[in-house]
């Protein structure tokens, strides 16, 4: 009978607890609701600004019932035709990159080496192929999902540094391909954070030597001494 009692206390405990749980997701997703970036925030045709503007915001995914968030702290811009990195360049449309043309919002995901996902954005009017790449954020949200997510026992900053490594973290993969950047299950809001101009960082993009003169341009952008970024610029002397 102890026992039994015991038992059931047990489980009116845990029953509390998985209520209070879900109240509380309830609460931060009705929140997160209200501050999400309105689709005029991508709209814009400067592409640079747009990535620049990204950095602070809080890029969140709800996937299989597990919600998991962080601060977006670098960035990469692609200029669309002109742009020499950008899957768009000259006017490039393919299966892949059909994407890029749509509205404003939209989510563009593609896989590399056929292991990596990576998240962009897509921005600025239709018809004009403007992205922008997510490339590191630090982690504020279901921080124990994304180590089981990337099969890690101990925290380490590696766990989204670099743009495989953070999609990974937060269950991104090519169902999210096409998507609205303003669904439920993946969205970036505004958690107040103001990143100054002055704590920004320039610099070329990552791996994008096949672009001549546009692999110098400086569209990578990231937060100035964040732990998080995948690569510190480091210019040549």
């Amino acid at each position: 009978m102890v026992k039994e009692n015991a038992e059931a206390f047990i489980a009116i405990i845990a029953r509390g607890f998985i209520f209070e749980v879900q109240k509380g997701l309830q609460h931060f997703m009705m929140k997160e609701k209200k501050q999400k970036l309105p689709l005029s925030f991508y709209q814009g045709t400067d592409v640079n600004a747009i990535a620049q503007q990204l950095l602070g915001k809080l890029l969140s995914t709800y996937i299989d019932g597990k919600l998991t968030s962080g601060i977006i702290v670098e960035t990469e811009a692609y200029g669309g035709v002109t742009d020499k990195a950008s899957h768009a360049y000259n006017g490039r449309f393919t299966n892949r990159t059909q994407i890029m043309y749509a509205a404003a919002g939209h989510v563009y995901v593609y896989q590399i080496y056929g292991i990596h996902f990576l998240l962009n954005i897509v921005t600025a009017p239709e018809m004009t192929p403007h992205a922008v790449l997510i490339r590191a954020i630090e982690p504020t949200i279901g921080i124990d999902i994304m180590m089981e997510r990337r099969g890690m026992t101990d925290f380490k900053n590696t766990i989204t540094k670099g743009p495989g490594a953070m999609a990974k973290a937060l269950g991104i993969d090519m169902s999210l391909n096409k998507k609205d950047i303003n669904g439920d299950e993946i969205w970036v809001s505004n958690n107040g954070i103001v990143v100054n101009a002055d704590d920004i960082v320039a610099c070329p993009r990552i791996g994008v030597d096949y672009a001549a003169e546009d692999a110098l341009l400086p569209w990578r952008y990231y937060i100035k001494d964040n732990k998080f970024v995948s690569k510190l610029y480091k210019p040549d002397k």
